[in-house]
């Protein structure tokens, strides 16, 4: 189903100047005969949310990156972690990216170490149709959005309402989730085409960013 996106909302030009940011690799950006709208960033970025959004603005299926790895497998994230290593987590992750490249129509969040390999960015520079976005704002920013996740999620039963908050494992490490966040910016903004800066920006904002930079369908340097 193609984006309708002529009845798309106007864009205060603050938005659409001050947090859009266009590779240099295009010079146009556009929907039509777009098949797949890929989300990249660090933790804390919105790429879920924003994904969900996206994709039922366009019409299309939101799929979640860690939650096909988590249910081919029947493990969660940090029990495949702990379990069975990170190169393992890797490998299936690969296998699920080159899987949901095959399906058409959607908007994929990928988890925030996925860009690091050179096969997952391989098998989305060279998949036709496919357009990548990085979600980006400080560590400060993500940091911050993190842990008000983690504060303000509801638990699943009692008994885990009565233990301690758990955080996503890189966050009891607030230095070295920094130094991740600072190698792994670059290689965000070389994979993805258009940059959306998502600090100041609502979710429904951040929405309308990538749709106008799309339907616009220009690119000029930032």
């Amino acid at each position: 189903m193609q984006a309708k996106t002529e009845t798309q909302p106007a864009l205060h030009p603050a938005i659409c100047d001050t947090h859009l940011t266009r590779s240099r690799k295009s010079a146009r950006l556009e929907l039509a005969g777009l098949k797949r709208l890929v989300l990249t960033g660090f933790m804390g970025a919105g790429k879920s949310t924003v994904g969900r959004l996206l994709a039922e603005r366009l019409g299309w299926e939101f799929l979640d990156l860690d939650v096909l790895v988590e249910s081919r497998s029947g493990l969660t994230v940090p029990e495949i972690f702990s379990t069975h290593g990170e190169a393992h987590f890797r490998r299936l992750e690969s296998q699920e990216l080159a899987a949901a490249l095959g399906r058409g129509n959607i908007v994929l969040a990928l988890g925030g170490g996925a860009p690091e390999s050179l096969t997952n960015r391989l098998l989305l520079e060279q998949t036709p149709a496919t357009e990548t976005v990085f979600l980006d704002a400080s560590f400060a920013t993500l940091f911050d959005r993190c842990m008000l996740q983690a504060l303000n999620a509801p638990p699943v039963t009692p008994a885990i309402a009565a233990q301690p908050i758990q955080l996503r494992p890189l966050l009891a490490d607030p230095a070295n989730a920094e130094a991740r966040f600072v190698a792994r910016r670059p290689i965000y903004r070389r994979l993805a085409r258009l940059a959306v800066d998502t600090s100041a920006l609502s979710t429904e904002e951040t929405v309308d960013a990538i749709l106008s930079a799309f339907s616009r369908g220009s690119a000029s340097d930032t």
